[in-house]
């Protein structure tokens, strides 16, 4: 029996209207990791059902080799689960490793359920505890379609107001059910707004977009917010309209007469290597953020950073076993988040050289796991600077 978890568990949920990409988009995160030429030292990625993965495979081929977009998925919700699985599985470090195999849960939601009411009571009850499965995660990402923004140009304010009407109204529509047992203290806390394709935007980068959805949607997005609000115990650990980013597929040549592709680039990703570092390390530090700034009850904190400590450690490369004890004699609850406090701060504050130096000592010592989480902070820096992702303060 092993003494530490060795498998750490993330979700993200991604929402966004029918045809925004969010089957392309998760095809396009899978698909490179399997080609033969894919090369990481430091990790595997693996889909845990065979058969999802060989259909996201499926899908990336067509792509690369006939220009062919997946077919789109409707009122279908899917989670797929990944596991990047650590090299190393027999060195020394490994063995002292919290973990080895960080899982991803990926939940698609189906647009089409915030654009339609529910046709009846039973698919209502199958929306409902479809959006139950998916209050593990701590982040969410709610696409924004560049195409819609485009077709809008000059008047994104229409869109961007539909956009964000329709999905209160269909979170509206699941609140009485979802609040049976009172406010939710598991749900998603850090809310991301991502530009969808945006490789139709080249000249954008995220500070752009972040600057039109405000401009055009800023009541709206503060409507959003106080209906989520609503739904959750502690209000004050909630982000939303404070995070960005850009995600993109691929470069798609399409044909002007019928908007069909003629050629799809691969190679030209935006920000789909940022899922794996913001699913992971972002609510570790929205967590370090929130406890300084607010009295926030320890099981608000801990649901919204499950597994933060085994992170941190991971991090950080702080002995987890003199911490799990400690954390284990800090006897209430209070006490525990207090004393947990100084060792999240530790890992979270990491940054520049001093990260990039503990990198290079994790690759040299062959820690694989400190390196994997130590690479994630790297590659969130380095999209912070390259104008792919922008976080709250």
């Amino acid at each position: 029996m092993a003494k530490f978890p060795k498998v750490r568990e993330q979700h993200i949920a991604v929402f966004g209207e029918s045809g925004s990409g969010k089957t392309v988009l998760v095809s396009s995160f899978f698909g490179p990791t399997q080609e033969g030429s894919f090369k990481n030292d430091l990790w595997d990625l693996v889909a845990d059902d065979v058969g999802q993965g060989v259909r996201l495979y499926k899908n990336y081929l067509g792509m690369r080799d006939k220009a062919s977009a997946p077919i789109q998925t409707r009122f279908r919700s899917t989670t797929y689960y990944f596991s990047v699985k650590l090299r190393g599985g027999d060195s020394d470090a490994a063995k002292k490793r919290p973990f080895d195999v960080l899982r991803l849960a990926w939940h698609d939601y189906p647009g089409e359920w915030f654009e339609e009411e529910p046709s009846s009571g039973e698919e209502r009850d199958r929306r409902t505890d479809t959006f139950r499965s998916l209050l593990k995660s701590d982040v969410a990402i709610l696409l924004v379609d560049g195409q819609k923004l485009l077709d809008h140009r000059g008047q994104e304010q229409l869109y961007l107001k539909s956009l964000m009407f329709n999905f209160r109204q269909g979170l509206l529509r699941l609140k009485n059910d979802l609040l049976e047992d009172g406010p939710i203290v598991e749900f998603p806390r850090i809310w991301i707004l991502a530009l969808s394709k945006a490789d139709l935007l080249p000249d954008w980068n995220v500070d752009t977009f972040r600057d039109l959805v405000i401009l055009e949607a800023a009541e709206d997005i503060e409507h959003l917010r106080s209906t989520i609000a609503e739904f959750i115990d502690t209000p004050a650990a909630l982000s939303i309209g404070e995070d960005f980013m850009l995600l993109s597929s691929a470069k798609f040549e399409l044909r002007s007469n019928d908007q069909q592709p003629i050629d799809i680039d691969l190679t030209k990703r935006v920000g789909l290597d940022l899922v794996l570092p913001v699913a992971s390390l972002l609510p570790l530090e929205r967590r370090v953020q929130w406890q300084q700034k607010h009295n926030i009850p320890y099981k608000v904190l801990k649901s919204l950073a499950d597994g933060a400590e085994l992170l941190a450690a991971g991090l950080a490369d702080q002995k987890f076993a003199p911490i799990e004890k400690l954390l284990a004699k800090a006897g209430n609850a209070g006490k525990v988040a207090a004393v947990a406090l100084p060792m999240l701060k530790e890992a979270v504050k990491l940054v520049g050289p001093k990260l990039e130096e503990m990198n290079e000592q994790a690759r040299a010592k062959h820690d694989y796991l400190r390196a994997t989480l130590t690479q994630f902070k790297l590659d969130l820096e380095h999209g912070v600077i390259d104008k792919v992702i922008r976080n709250a303060k």
